[in-house]
């Protein structure tokens, strides 16, 4: 039914008048939607990302069992040494993770990365540090829904697209609210923090008019224009409630001295900071490495363990070791080199691409050097590879021509408090689905064929 629903869709395309009227509203809704990104259109698409209501449904579940049993992992990890190691916290993120957040969620908001085909749902990687893309997906998804393309394919289904702004928000004050211990009686003053510069400024933007057009006073700011005076965390004489933390703790850490202020106030207790710096136990990806080992197993629960097996690739710390893999013993070092076809080599914490090294598209030379730069590096992943997922799609050049181009299909959930309540898809030419690396985005739709 989904590939007779996109058919129908593409063939709509066909018609020149509509098409090119789409094109156009388009254009001008990216442009005022302020969806550029690094001065590119961050949607160059003519078509959304369609899952069917019973796919998404079975998704929705599946997410929600695999993040109980990430909230575990965390649970399990405070305090405990050798949990910590298998997830490669380091010792000054060992000092950050330990601070109490005052809340119990470890991220209240998540992205978790992944392919849906036919046969498979599989998962690649969890963002549950500062995941990116809930505010640009909801103006593409505003703008989609106007399109005229989209209004004649609604004539034969129904479509539901995700508002995820609105469950943001929600979950800070939230958090908030746990924070204080209770009901607060003003409202808080939200700051949304990161480095300066950076190509996600857009997006801050689109939250800091979604904040204060629900009556909250909110801030864009970087860490060096903080001031801590021992009981509040202040912005050109503006006290801050609740920090949005967009920042990353690799981001943070070479600035940490010489922009003190937003530790000193989490520390003291002056801040509710979303997400906290305890959500990067769960954003290392090594914690695919303790969901797939059996001697964690212990950590969860039956329907927990059937998901992770099911929807889970098996992940283990990169590093001279005996290990078991499909109930058989072997060498990890020796036993990657002999299986480059099923094989990803990952740096445990990075992103954007950055230091990943797939097996079945390298030479036998690059992988052996791929495996040589692990080595060295201390903190890689090997991961299996999963069956992902691929489709035609209506792609934009820089004149505004489209031709239907073969894209890897990266389908990401966002779960807020644990709860799935939106979605975007990355798309991309190369095996490598992220915006950061030259990828696009388009808005993800629910549909379902009407009962004419």
């Amino acid at each position: 039914m989904l590939k007779e629903a996109v058919a129908h869709y593409d063939k709509l395309l066909e018609d020149s008048e509509l098409s090119e009227s789409s094109r156009l509203m388009l254009d001008k809704g990216l442009e005022g939607a302020r969806l550029i990104f690094g001065g590119r259109r961050l949607t160059p698409y003519l078509r959304p990302h369609f899952v069917m209501e019973e796919d998404w449904t079975r998704v929705t579940q599946i997410c929600e069992t695999v993040w109980g049993a990430l909230q575990k992992v965390k649970d399990a990890a405070i305090g405990n040494e050798e949990l910590l190691n298998e997830l490669g916290i380091t010792e000054i993120e060992r000092d950050l993770v330990t601070i109490d957040p005052k809340y119990k969620q470890v991220s209240p908001t998540a992205r978790l990365d992944s392919f849906l085909t036919e046969e498979a749902y599989s998962f690649v990687e969890l963002n549950g540090e500062s995941p990116a893309g809930i505010a640009y997906a909801d103006s593409a998804t505003e703008i989609f829904q106007s399109l005229p393309i989209m209004q004649k394919f609604a004539e034969q289904y129904d479509i539901r697209g995700f508002e995820g702004r609105p469950k943001l928000l929600d979950v800070l004050l939230k958090a908030y609210e746990e924070f204080c211990g209770g009901k607060t009686k003003q409202k808080p003053i939200i700051a949304i923090v990161d480095l300066k510069d950076l190509p996600t400024q857009k997006e801050f933007e689109l939250f800091k008019d979604y904040f204060e057009s629900n009556g909250y006073t909110a801030l864009i700011c970087s860490p060096e224009e903080l001031e801590f005076d021992g009981k509040n965390l202040i912005f050109k004489g503006v006290v801050i409630d609740i920090v949005y933390k967009r920042l990353l703790v690799n981001e943070y850490l070479p600035i940490m001295e010489t922009a003190p202020a937003l530790l000193d106030a989490y520390r003291a207790g002056a801040i509710c900071m979303v997400n906290s710096f305890r959500s990067k136990m769960v954003h290392k990806k090594a914690i695919f490495a303790v969901l797939t080992n059996e001697k964690y197993s212990h950590l969860f629960s039956e329907l927990e363990l059937k998901a992770i097996k099911a929807h889970i690739p098996w992940t283990r710390i990169f590093r001279e070791e005996s290990t078991v893999n499909q109930n058989e013993t072997i060498e990890l070092v020796e036993w990657t080199r002999e299986n480059p076809q099923k094989l990803v080599l990952k740096p445990n914490d990075d992103y954007g691409g950055h230091g990943i090294y797939i097996g079945w598209a390298s030479t036998e030379t690059e992988w052996e050097e791929a495996i040589k730069i692990a080595l060295v590096d201390g903190d890689y992943l090997v991961q299996e590879r999963v069956k992902t997922s691929k489709e035609k799609f209506p792609m934009l050049d820089d004149a505004g021509n489209w031709q239907m181009v073969e894209q890897l299909v990266d389908l990401d959930p966002l779960l807020f408090n644990g709860v799935v309540g939106s979605a975007f898809t990355r798309l991309s030419s190369s095996e490598l689905a992220n915006v950061s690396s030259g990828g696009g985005m388009v808005p993800t739709f629910i549909i379902r064929k009407k009962n004419n």
